[in-house]
Parts: C-alpha cells; sequence; structure tokens
C-alpha cells in the first residue's frame, strides 16, 4: 500500500501542467494553467493563514465570488480544477481525485478544505466528497443539482436540458435506461458523508424550477439528516432570475463563518 502511494504521489506531481500564467483578480495574484488539458487556477492570499485553508470550487468560479473575496483576505487560497462537460461522472471524479495531490503539494495546502459548489458543480462535489469524506471539512452548495435524472435527465419536474442529457450518456458511458438505473449520483449512498461527519450548507430559492428543490437539496437533506448529518438549508424568497435558479445571496456572512467555523477542525 505505501508503495503504492508512493507511486500514485510521483506521478501526480510528474503530470506536467503548463506554464503558470498569472494575473491579478480582485487585487490578488492568480495562478492560470492547464492541468490534463483542463483549465485550472488557484488564486491566492496576500498573506496565507497558518494552516494554508483553501477553497475548492466547482464549476462556475465567476459566479457569486463575495464570498470568495471574504476568504482570501482572511487567508484562504482559492482553487478551480474545470471539469466541465463532463458531470459528476467516473471521469470527472478521476480528474479531481489527479489533481488533489497535485495542488496541494505545489502549494503547500492543507489537507482538508471546503467546497464551493454552484447548480450542476453539485455533481461532481458530492460525488467525489463521498468517496474522499478525510479530505473535506465542510460543503458549500448553492441551487445543487443533486440527482442526474432531475438535472439534465428532466425526468421530474425540472425542464432539464437535452443537449447535457445526450452528453452525460456520452461521459458516463451508459444509454438513458443506464442513467436512469445509475445508483452513482450525490443522493445516493449518503451515509458515506454523513457517518465522516462533513456539514453541509445549502443555499436555495423556493422558486427553482430549472433544478427542484424537491428533487434535489430538500431530498438530499432529508436523506442526509436521517443517515445522520448535520445540515443547514436557506431558502431565499426575494426577487430571482432564470427561473428562480439565479438570485442574490443575501446572508454571505453567514455561509463565510459557517466555513471558517468548520475549517478549524
Amino acid at each position: 500500500m505505501r508503495l503504492l502511494s508512493i507511486l500514485l504521489f510521483t506521478f501526480c506531481l510528474s503530470v506536467s501542467a503548463e506554464e503558470i500564467k498569472k494575473s491579478q483578480w480582485k487585487g490578488y495574484e492568480r495562478h492560470s494553467f492547464s492541468f490534463e488539458s483542463r483549465k485550472a487556477f488557484v488564486t491566492l492570499p496576500k498573506q496565507a493563514a497558518e494552516a494554508k485553508p483553501w477553497i475548492w470550487r466547482a464549476r462556475f468560479p465567476g459566479w457569486h465570488t463575495e464570498m470568495d473575496a471574504i476568504l482570501l483576505e482572511k487567508g484562504f487560497h482559492i482553487v478551480y480544477a474545470d471539469v466541465a462537460g463532463l458531470l459528476g461522472s467516473p471521469k470527472a471524479v478521476s480528474h479531481w481525485d489527479k489533481f488533489y495531490p497535485f495542488i496541494t503539494e505545489k502549494y503547500g495546502l492543507a489537507k482538508k478544505m471546503t467546497i464551493e459548489c454552484v447548480s450542476r458543480g453539485g455533481l461532481i462535489s458530492f460525488n467525489w466528497a463521498k468517496q474522499n469524506t478525510e479530505k473535506v471539512n465542510a460543503i458549500y452548495a448553492e441551487a445543487p443539482v443533486c440527482d442526474i435524472k432531475s438535472w439534465p435527465g428532466g425526468k421530474g419536474k425540472g425542464d432539464g436540458a437535452k443537449a447535457q442529457w445526450v452528453q452525460a450518456q456520452k461521459v458516463y458511458e451508459m444509454d438513458e435506461a443506464g442513467l436512469m438505473a445509475w445508483k452513482g449520483n450525490p443522493i445516493d449512498d449518503i451515509a458515506l458523508l454523513a457517518k465522516a461527519g462533513v456539514p453541509l450548507f445549502f443555499v436555495i430559492h423556493k422558486d427553482d424550477i430549472i433544478v427542484p428543490n424537491a428533487e434535489n437539496t430538500e431530498l438530499f437533506v432529508k436523506k442526509y439528516r436521517e443517515a445522520g448529518g448535520e445540515a443547514q438549508v436557506h431558502l431565499h424568497t426575494g426577487e430571482s432570475k432564470s427561473k428562480g435558479h439565479h438570485f442574490k445571496i443575501e446572508k454571505v456572512d453567514e455561509a463565510v463563518e459557517f466555513i471558517l467555523k468548520n475549517s478549524k477542525k
């Protein structure tokens, strides 16, 4: 087992990341590069906190960045590894599996992080976290997709997304019947995450019909709590766009406190 770990570690460090391109993001230095032909970046705090805490953003890293800016000020690194189009499939999980040791060693980051996921980013976030519970402090989830049958499948009350449903069949290497029977969704095997004591913080809007709450967050949280897990749900009732899927985050400070509290574990 030790030899296997050493070989994996050596392999991950030998995976070439293309030349780092430095830029500025809200006054902070950002390193952008390609990892296994996929986009990635790290935004560095001006002064890293002692434990080198970090946030792993899943999909749409430019959406609702208020929390990231606050956490950078408090010494967090913000990390992104693009798995767009892989829709939480085993291929997406494999990419994150390789990226994790690469990024933690290259930047000397803490072995545990908090995942921030938005919308379809819920697919990779929860699927990877269930297989890597020892690496996750907590998960912040904003209107997350928790079941591929709901989105992009559209097999419940939501509209779904036909093009992405076809893409899902391609990357999962299954036909529609196979995806309908797939038991590797975030809402499956929830006890793995709950028993590890990973706390969750959900932010949703009452009118979301792109990713219906009843088929995603509400169902996930019900099963998670039944399995003994801790989950907070913040329901927004104000104005929204895109059929309730886009909305202003009303209590950023509460989410920041949640992350800070759970990064001290």
